[in-house]
This record gives structure tokens, C-alpha cells and sequence, in this order.
């Protein structure tokens, strides 16, 4: 037994192939359980930060992740107490297989870890969401959304720079260096994305609008539902989705809605010159009445001017700023209570009768 354990096989006792079998082989099949421990021991880490985290949703995000990243550096450690077989070293376009089998387990190892990292960082955006939750506020609630994916694209980038140095052995600082004239020539290409980048900045620092606000710019009216590093999605007053890029949320003349304090109506009557003054005293005064019903804060009513044609009566009056549905249902029940006070009055609009008169 002792002779076929160390007989050498590729260049390797048949000994290290079976230990380095046996290792991947019980982390491979106790992968859940070891990455619930190992999830646990950073459970009670996080917990000593936020006393109020759920451990079974904290398991149920990293254990996933961290089990496929355990596996994989166990894996990587066994195989590399291994002498490559000298005989599938070949070479394929100047590199040897040892290299490409290298580089590629440095890969994956590094993408391993760079996706657990990202799993804890929607973790984190998830704690922090249930407490933005609990404020009136939903100004915090698009800040933990916009530096949850700003600091997803930052690892992207450091795991990419990570790749270019140990997978493919590439002096970082030297690449970098070389690439500042490129990426001068590429940030003149993509001026308006970075300008889209930092109106992003702005609209998180100085809260024009938040998500949830009802906004009108560029004459697109609707309610803002995500604020991105490059643009801005709106859910029109049609259903529509309309994505706008944020430098123009912040150069355009932008009205927040929302922060309005009353919604304003407007009523125009035009009625004809032969109503006597004694009829257009009395509609107002019935006007009046009609606008000061309970949901109206203020109005005002006055005849407003005297034309060729007819007599101008003009009332504007103001509500709480309630929705648009409540709001439309105040200014139908106000316009049909006019029309209903004129049929009283006997008060004709003008142009709704005409006089033809023929002379010889």
C-alpha cells in the first residue's frame, strides 16, 4: 500500500494527490456549513456595529458568496502544493499551460472576492435602508441608493486592477501613468457623462428634488422614482418612463411640485353686454359663495374687464395641496355649480346667441 501511495505520478506522489483530493473534496460537501460558521463569526462582527441586524437575512445574503470564495481559495491552496506536470506543460502563443492555469485561478479567486464584497455592501445598503425608513426624510434613502452603486463601480475597478496585477503580472502604477493621456483624450470624449456625474453630486448635495417628488422640467412633468449617477428616471403623468440626464436636472429651470403649499384654480366667465349690472352683481356675489366652500383656503373674484364682445369675470382660488384627482374633483364640482347659477340668473355667455340684423 505504502509503494502505491508513493509511486510518482506527473510528478506527484499519488499521496498529494489524494490529500489534495480529500481536502477539496470535505470542503465541497461541508461548504454550507462551513461558510453558516464563517458567516457567523462575521455576523457577530457586524452586530457589535448595528444592534438591530437580522442574522438570518445576513446569513441567507454572504453565506452564498463566502462559500463559493472558501471553496475556491481552499481549492487553489491544494492544488498548489502540487509540482505541475511537466508534461502537459506545453506553450500556447508564449505562454506555458503552468501560466495559463495560474492566471486563470488568480481570476476567479479574485472574482470570487470581489463578489462576496459585493454582497456585503447590499448587506450594508439593506441596514441602512430599514433605518432610513423609520424617517419622514426620503432624502437619505436616494444617498444610500446612489453610494451603494458608486461604491459597486469603485470595486469593480480596484477587482479589474487587481486582475492586471497578479493575473497577468502588469505594473499598475507604470499602466496608470501611461493611461492619463488616454483617459485625458477619454474624459474630453465622455465630457457629458462626467458633467452628468457631477450634476449626480449636486442633486445628493443641494436637494433640488428627491425621489418621490413630483417635478416638471423641460416640460416633462411626473414623479421622480431613481436618481442615478448619470441621469434621472421619471414616471410621467402618462405612465411613461422617461429618463432625463442629470446635468439637465440641474441647468434646467426645474419646478418641485411637491413643495408647493396650494394648488391653484382659475374660473373665466365671459357673459354678454346686455347682462345688467344688477345680474352681474348678483353672480358674483353667487360665485363667492360657491368658491368659498370649505376646501378652498382663499379665492378671489372681480370682473375684470369690459370688452367689445363682453363682460369678463375672473376668479382664482386656492387648495391645500392635495392630489390631482382631489383637486380635479373640486374644480368640476366649482365649474358645474357656476353653469348651474347662470341657468338661475338667466345669464347668457357671450357668443351663445347671435342677432342678425338685415337693413334695406
Amino acid at each position: 500500500m505504502n509503494d502505491f501511495l508513493e509511486q510518482v505520478w506527473w510528478d506527484n506522489p499519488v499521496k498529494n494527490y489524494l490529500i489534495a483530493a480529500a481536502v477539496i473534496l470535505f470542503v465541497w460537501l461541508f461548504m454550507r456549513y462551513i461558510s453558516r460558521y464563517v458567516a457567523g463569526l462575521l455576523f457577530k462582527i457586524v452586530h457589535r456595529i448595528w444592534k438591530n441586524v437580522d442574522k438570518q437575512s445576513f446569513t441567507s445574503l454572504v453565506m452564498k458568496p463566502l462559500g463559493f470564495f472558501l471553496l475556491i481559495i481552499v481549492t487553489i491552496s491544494a492544488l498548489y502544493k502540487l509540482n505541475f506536470p511537466q508534461v502537459i506543460n506545453v506553450t500556447i502563443y508564449k505562454y506555458t499551460a503552468k501560466e495559463i492555469v495560474h492566471c486563470t485561478g488568480t481570476i476567479v479567486l479574485i472574482v470570487s472576492f470581489i463578489g462576496l464584497l459585493l454582497r456585503i455592501i447590499d448587506f450594508i445598503a439593506i441596514l441602512l435602508e430599514k433605518k432610513a425608513n423609520l424617517t419622514p426624510d426620503q432624502s437619505d434613502n436616494q444617498l444610500i441608493v446612489f453610494f451603494k452603486d458608486f461604491f459597486k463601480v469603485i470595486l469593480v475597478i480596484i477587482g479589474i486592477m487587481l486582475v492586471l496585477r497578479y493575473a497577468f503580472n502588469l505594473n499598475i502604477g507604470g499602466l496608470l501613468t501611461g493611461l492619463s493621456i488616454v483617459g485625458a483624450a477619454i474624459a474630453l470624449a465622455l465630457r457629458e457623462s462626467l458633467e452628468n456625474l457631477i450634476a449626480s453630486f449636486i442633486i445628493f448635495f443641494d436637494k433640488p428634488f428627491i425621489t418621490g417628488d413630483l417635478v416638471k422640467v423641460n416640460n416633462i412633468t411626473g414623479s421622480v422614482e431613481r436618481i442615478g449617477l448619470r441621469s434621472t428616471r421619471i414616471r410621467t403623468d402618462q405612465k411613461t418612463y422617461v429618463t432625463v440626464p442629470n446635468k439637465q436636472m440641474v441647468d434646467s429651470i426645474l419646478d418641485n411640485l411637491s413643495l408647493r403649499t396650494q394648488r391653484r384654480g382659475d374660473l373665466k366667465l365671459e357673459i354678454g353686454l346686455q347682462t345688467s349690472s344688477t345680474l352681474i352683481e348678483q353672480l358674483i356675489a353667487g360665485i363667492e359663495k360657491i368658491v368659498g366652500r370649505k376646501e378652498v383656503e382663499n379665492a378671489n373674484v372681480m370682473l375684470s374687464d369690459i370688452s367689445a364682445n363682453a363682460v369678463i369675470i375672473l376668479s382664482d382660488y386656492y387648495t391645500a395641496p392635495v392630489t390631482i384627482n382631489e383637486f380635479n374633483t373640486i374644480r368640476q364640482e366649482i365649474n358645474l355649480q357656476s353653469l348651474k347659477l347662470l341657468e338661475e340668473l338667466k345669464i347668457e355667455l357671450s357668443g351663445a346667441s347671435t342677432d342678425v340684423r338685415i337693413s334695406k
